[in-house]
């Protein structure tokens, strides 16, 4: 990312980086799957046959006791006709005829598609089976004391999973607004932070947090049998219910540029969506999701483009994970990361093989306990991506780029040639820098010896005479500050500068005699 910021360090402000959506999901383990469910009615004394009216019982507790919440709070309790609608409008909407500081705004019910439990005959036995369906769940919508607007929703069918949608930006306002900072907060957006490290402190908590006992106290707020750890039965005794298990079913991992002037947005976003849209290939769109060139994939990548109210969109996806760009508000350009299957990336963890406990590297599960290496997941296929927008070049004649290089310079008392820009050579050598696959690790020597001798050389002195002449093309190159060497290691990538000068050059190489005359 530090290309870009560089590129464009006059005009921005600053970057905020962390969790804009966090979606977690909280289920009952012990009943979630048709064999505990079935071991529970068993403990109840309910017979399968009897399973529709027992649920029906339960969901009719589940709904009179959000009724009586809302009631007791003086809150409005409000059927949703349609899925479709907009519920946070509508909770905004109730929140600006009754105003509350802090507490439940309101409680929605609305029927939606689910999956749950049901029973069928399966031959002569009756057996329980889940399939998808429609049920009511109640959305219990809050402004929370630490997490400012959000909301709790509940499926009132079983096996009663929960959902916490918990908004980062949203979470920060009320941290900055605790301390005495400055800001100015465009929907989830920040234009201005008037001590934006301190902003970044309070927003990192995010990623460390001890989630588990703050999603357990939202979900005892709605669940009534979670207060008191026990669930009915038709024969008056009681049966013990478990927590609930939290996993994080989505996250957005946001990186937002607040740029100084609103203007100067607007006049690169259209060039940065335009080499998104005809630059960013499959294979690119693959590594900026952390998946290497050589590794096998049979998935699906596509990348599309919409006009939203508050911006311009482009975003890329990878089977159900996907990273987008958008300018927010027209004064903030963001770069957000949407993890929904974490099984795609890899986590390293102690396990167990045969009777030795070694590191090894599986995937990522969806538990809570794995959010902090899905923030670095997300974090760094941000700044990838930022890091290939640092190639967008804003108009400016062609001389300015290529002539400072085509000239011989002096680096730390050595002579260097000029390049030779349009040189079939030198063109075959940029397109191979160019080339994505060296976006993750960059290039070495012996990807510089690729592009001058394919096949290889044929004797160990040819192999040592192409390895020196690989070393002076990298040596020059980084004389004119085209590329840089990574500290401590043995490859280069790409300076701003360098993709600019190289992607110039095979363009005008490309280009038709008659367009120039015209």
């Amino acid at each position: 990312m530090e290309r870009f910021l560089q590129l464009y360090q006059s005009d921005i402000v600053g970057v905020l980086e962390g969790f804009d959506r966090l979606l977690f999901r909280g289920i009952q383990r012990s009943i979630c799957f048709p064999g505990g469910l079935e071991k529970f009615l068993v403990n109840q004394g309910v017979w399968l046959k009897n399973f529709a009216p027992f649920a029906m019982k339960l969901t009719k507790r589940i709904r009179k006791h959000a009724e009586q919440m809302a009631k007791r709070l003086g809150r409005p309790f409000r059927y949703v006709a349609s899925a479709e609608h907009d519920k946070d409008q509508i909770v905004r909407d109730i929140l600006e005829k009754c105003p509350v500081k802090e507490g439940l705004i309101a409680v929605l019910s609305c029927l939606e598609p689910c999956t749950a439990f049901d029973v069928r005959l399966n031959g002569h036995w009756l057996e329980l089976y889940l399939r998808p369906r429609k049920c009511l769940h109640l959305y219990f919508y809050y402004l929370d004391r630490e997490f400012g607007l959000m909301h709790v929703r509940l499926q009132t069918w079983l096996p009663f999973p929960i959902q916490v949608c918990i908004n980062g930006r949203e979470y920060l306002a009320r941290q900055l607004t605790r301390e005495g900072i400055g800001f100015e907060q465009r929907d989830n957006g920040f234009s201005r932070i008037d001590n934006l490290p301190r902003a970044q402190q309070l927003l990192d908590r995010l990623q460390t947090r001890s989630w588990v006992g703050v999603l357990n106290r939202f979900a005892r707020a709605v669940m009534p049998w979670l207060r008191r750890r026990r669930m009915p039965t038709p024969h008056g005794t009681s049966d013990r219910l478990r927590p609930y298990y939290w996993t994080a079913r989505q996250s957005e991992y946001a990186s937002d540029i607040m740029f100084r002037d609103p203007a100067r947005l607007r006049e690169i976003y259209p060039q940065l969506v335009r080499h998104a849209l005809q630059h960013f290939a499959s294979g690119d769109v693959l590594r900026f999701l952390g998946r290497r060139g050589n590794s096998p994939f049979n998935g699906e990548a596509t990348t599309d483009y919409k006009a939203r109210p508050e911006g311009v969109r482009i975003k890329h996806r990878v089977d159900e994970n996907s990273i987008k760009m958008y300018d927010k508000h027209g004064c903030i350009l963001r770069i957000e990361t949407t993890i929904n299957q974490p099984k795609r990336f890899r986590v390293r963890r102690l396990m167990t093989r045969g009777k030795k406990r070694r590191w090894t590297w599986m995937p990522l599960r969806k538990g809570v306990v794995d959010l902090p290496r899905r923030t670095d997941l997300s974090r760094a296929a941000n700044h990838r991506y930022l890091e290939a927008l640092a190639g967008v070049q804003l108009s400016a004649p062609v001389h300015r780029l290529l002539d400072p290089v085509s000239c011989s310079i002096v680096r730390a008392g050595r002579p260097y040639r000029g390049l030779r820009p349009v040189m079939p050579e030198e063109a075959r050598l940029y397109a191979a820098l160019l080339d994505g696959r060296f976006t993750l690790q960059g290039f070495r020597n012996q990807d510089i010896r690729h592009v001058l001798m394919p096949q290889g050389a044929a004797d160990v002195k040819a192999r040592r005479r192409l390895s020196g002449q690989a070393s002076r093309w990298l040596r020059l190159l980084r004389a004119h500050g085209l590329i840089r060497k990574v500290g401590r290691q043995r490859y280069y990538r790409l300076t701003p500068k360098g993709i600019a000068v190289m992607s110039t050059a095979l363009k005008l190489r490309e280009t038709d005699t008659q367009k120039l005359a015209a």
